[in-house]
């Protein structure tokens, strides 16, 4: 039996199959999961436990800016351009969000 305290976790957290491989993305903002103004602008870590990452990557999501209009050097998601496959899977759930991910490479 699944106790009450995995169905309802208190910190955003979702597991990520992207290419078959697997991956944790997590907040540890609590509102993100009740309250729809925390979804603006926020924090995101990801873990995949893989020999290429060295440390939790911590990615910074901007819902309300869009990420055609940064500088192109900043932004890998252009025309022409592949995008990171984490890219496109947080945009499923917040569709046009800007994600930068804090002078990493994206790896995933």
């Amino acid at each position: 039996q699944v106790s009450p305290a995995l169905r309802t976790p208190r910190r955003p957290v979702w597991l990520c199959s992207i290419p078959g491989r697997l991956g944790v993305l997590f907040g540890t903002d609590s509102r993100l999961l009740s309250h729809w103004r925390a979804e603006t602008a926020f924090h995101l870590h990801f873990y995949s436990g893989r020999q290429e990452q060295t440390q939790t990557a911590h990615l910074r999501i901007d819902t309300h800016s869009h990420h055609w209009e940064d500088a192109p050097s900043e932004e890998p998601c252009r025309p022409g351009k592949r995008c990171p496959a984490l890219d496109m899977a947080i945009r499923t759930k917040w569709a046009g969000a800007t994600i930068s991910w804090n002078g990493t490479d994206p790896f995933f």
